[in-house]
């Protein structure tokens, strides 16, 4: 059997029940894909990414209903080694890819404080643009269930807020296009136990700002994913309770909140 075929094979054999039911469970939750739809799947070259792409195409050839995708690589000023490995991982797993260049990293390269920020924003931006070019009305991410997680401690934590990564967001900057992430369900540890057992390389960050080993370490995503797994230890279900508790938030013990499109802060008090 050819290689891409074994790894899609093994996305609705092996790991069928943590993988291809969570991606499908997550599709239908949060009705991430309707009929018509055209998706650009956005591979930056890493495992969650590369697995979307697997699993949209499997989707696609059995789906109930009909929906078309684009495989989209933006590169921002990779090394041309990693390009290299991007380009070779879309052959063996036969994706067919769109590759565009954006001066993403020569813009970052000047700025001092958050360039990821910069990064993910500007990163984000021309995939829409580009997907737009394409006639697609959704991009899709490779975010997954542990993102979720750490992006809620991390705002709580660090941002003074409860909110949490969605599942899925309108634009505000390209009218018609939505954001999707169909990974929501899937845990990390079920992404690279798929990838150690398809023996496949992909890249893990080749943004020059996050090479070293010491930078990496030092992120907060990094500390509180590290956090999550030592909670773990005593209580094996804290990133499912974290994960549960942004779909079922008791309104009536929240001190105040505030909607997206409006800074007014509402206090309990309104309706005590």
């Amino acid at each position: 059997m050819e290689k891409h075929l074994e790894v899609e094979r093994s996305i609705i054999k092996k790991y069928r029940k943590t993988i291809w039911n969570r991606f499908i469970g997550g599709i239908k939750d949060y009705q991430l894909l309707q009929e018509g739809d055209k998706v650009a799947v956005c591979i930056s070259g890493g495992k969650d990414s590369m697995l979307l792409a697997k699993c949209m195409q499997h989707l696609q050839k059995y789906s109930d209903f009909a929906f078309s995708v684009e495989y989209l690589v933006m590169d921002p000023g990779y090394a041309p080694e990693n390009r290299r490995q991007i380009e070779y991982n879309a052959q063996c797993l036969q994706i067919p890819i769109h590759i565009f260049e954006a001066p993403i990293f020569n813009v970052v390269d000047n700025i001092q404080q958050s360039p990821c920020y910069l990064c993910a924003r500007m990163r984000r931006g021309y995939l829409y643009k580009f997907a737009k070019s394409l006639g697609c009305n959704k991009i899709a991410l490779g975010h997954h269930f542990d993102d979720v997680v750490e992006t809620i401690l991390m705002s709580t934590l660090y941002a003074g807020e409860y909110k949490t990564m969605m599942p899925k967001l309108h634009s505000t900057n390209f009218p018609g296009m939505e954001l999707i992430r169909p990974l929501y369900l899937v845990k990390e540890e079920q992404i690279i136990s798929w990838k150690n057992y398809n023996d496949l390389t992909f890249l893990q960050c080749a943004c020059h700002f996050t090479a070293s080993a010491e930078m990496i370490a030092d992120s907060k995503r990094q500390f509180v994913k590290q956090l999550i797994r030592q909670l773990r230890k005593d209580s094996p279900n804290v990133d499912k309770n974290i994960f549960a508790s942004v779909h079922n938030v008791n309104l009536e013990t929240i001190i105040g909140y505030r909607t997206s499109d409006s800074d007014t802060i509402h206090s309990f008090l309104e309706r005590y």
